[in-house]
């Protein structure tokens, strides 16, 4: 087995046991300890002490010893593992029961692993009927920074409420998919069926219905409907008689540029009819889409007192201090200002992170002597997509917010940004929906501006 396979198939088994997939560093450790590295050569990679590693590894050795029945080290590493996935392969050949890429029967010891790398819900209680799983789309689930609180809320509108359709919007980075991987390790034993779809394609609606029903009906030899609206009945039809969750990611991809936030790209414009279909019909399921941007059902239809749901998801706050501690920055005293200044986006914070560390050695007090904020070319990279993607009207009243470094009222942008209140107002609820303009409440009034790293990034790229 080579690095990839071996991670895969040891978090397929971790995943089998436990419900949880392996950590990034306890990643990083398996893949160099099976490639013969040392864990100082580890922790350099990983920009962590050699003594948190070797915590860290400790605690993995130990993970894998009681999912494997024995006991596993470093040392002996590389042949447990190839004698287990050599044991899964003779015993159960012939038999198209999957983990990973390796097949495996459904009547041997292996038998909770379902199709493809989507574990199934362990559970001593035979009673309760196993949850089908198909994640095969899914990313490999990462480290969530504390979400307690969206977690909870969540799960009390799905599982308590039964809403039916709930998106999780917020800009690139913010943790959307993390936290729709997580809730789904959460309630997961509340339904019968789980599926996770990737939109990253634009795949059009047809194939996207194909695919879901293929997997809810399980029945090869059915031959499906070819029209959508006979696809759109049948899926209909499953989901009142089932309880059934349906995640769609990357949901954005569907959606427009150039336009107004939330219109859809004229062949994906039918999505709407399913969007629509699920949020406002009967039914017993719930479809989660995770976008930056919400498709125009959503803010036609949420409410709190509505099947669909909205949760525009903020900065992690004080809870990003872990990252920190994971990339070993010094001066913690100057974490606070770090976080508020990339408002708490996890991924901008794990990459101003490394730079700090590849440039200053991790002196957070160094880096933030310069006036300048530095973006660099990877997180100016997340941000291009989501800038260029926005209407004329947009652009003009995003290069305008920019240009100020304090917040601005509707009434300064009316005298000065060249638009008509009717714009104004289209273009500033549409870059809310974005999650690229910031409201603060100030002496009864509303002000508007962007956060600085969006600023920082219009200044360096003129864009209206």
């Amino acid at each position: 087995m080579d690095v990839k396979e071996v991670l895969r198939f040891a978090d397929d088994l971790v995943f089998a046991k436990t419900g949880e997939h392996l950590e990034d560093l306890q990643e990083a450790i398996l893949g160099g300890v099976w490639e013969g590295q040392k864990y100082s050569q580890i922790a350099e990679v990983s920009h962590c002490s050699e003594g948190h590693v070797r915590n860290v590894a400790s605690k993995l050795w130990k993970r894998l010893s009681n999912v494997l029945g024995e006991e596993v080290t470093p040392s002996n590493l590389r042949s447990t593992l190839e004698r287990r996935q050599l044991f899964i392969i003779s015993s159960n050949s012939g038999n198209d029961f999957f983990i990973g890429n390796v097949n495996v029967c459904k009547d041997s010891q292996f038998s909770e692993y379902p199709q493809k790398r989507s574990p199934s819900t362990p559970t001593s209680d035979t009673s309760q009927p196993q949850t089908r799983l198909d994640l095969a789309d899914a990313p490999h689930i990462s480290s969530l920074s504390d979400r307690t609180s969206e977690l909870a809320t969540l799960e009390k509108s799905i599982v308590q409420e039964k809403c039916n359709l709930a998106a999780i919007l917020g800009i690139s980075g913010i943790g959307k998919t993390a936290l729709s991987l997580h809730l789904i390790q959460k309630i997961q034993h509340k339904f019968e069926c789980v599926i996770w779809r990737s939109l990253r394609h634009s795949p059009p609606l047809e194939t996207t219905l194909k695919t879901l029903l293929e997997f809810l009906l399980n029945k090869p030899e059915i031959e499906l409907p070819t029209s959508i609206p006979d696809r759109l009945s049948l899926l209909m039809e499953y989901l009142r008689k089932n309880r059934c969750l349906i995640i769609l990611d990357d949901v954005q991809t569907i959606l427009s540029s150039g336009q107004l936030a939330g219109n859809y790209r004229p062949e994906c414009e039918n999505y709407s009819i399913l969007f629509r279909q699920i949020g406002e019909t009967t039914h017993n399921s719930c479809l989660i889409l995770n976008s930056w941007e919400p498709p125009r059902e959503i803010t036609a239809l949420k409410g709190e007192n509505s099947p669909v749901r909205a949760l525009q998801l903020k900065g992690i706050g004080a809870a990003a201090v872990e990252i920190f501690r994971q990339k070993s920055l010094l001066n913690p005293e100057k974490w606070d200002n770090l976080i508020n200044t990339y408002r708490g986006n996890p991924l901008w914070l794990k990459i101003v992170a490394n730079t700090i560390q590849e440039i200053f050695r991790g002196r957070v007090a160094d880096f933030l002597k310069y006036d300048r904020l530095f973006l660099g070319e990877e997180l100016a990279a997340t941000l291009y997509p989501q800038i260029n993607r926005l209407s004329e009207l947009e652009k003009k009243l995003i290069s305008r917010l920019s240009r100020e470094a304090n917040s601005v009222s509707i009434e300064e942008l009316l005298q000065d940004a060249d638009l008509s209140p009717s714009e104004l107002f289209n273009g500033l609820q549409s870059l809310g929906r974005r999650s690229l303009v910031e409201r603060e409440e100030q002496e009864n009034e509303t002000l508007f501006s962007v956060c600085p790293v969006v600023r920082q990034y219009v200044l360096s790229n003129p864009v209206g």
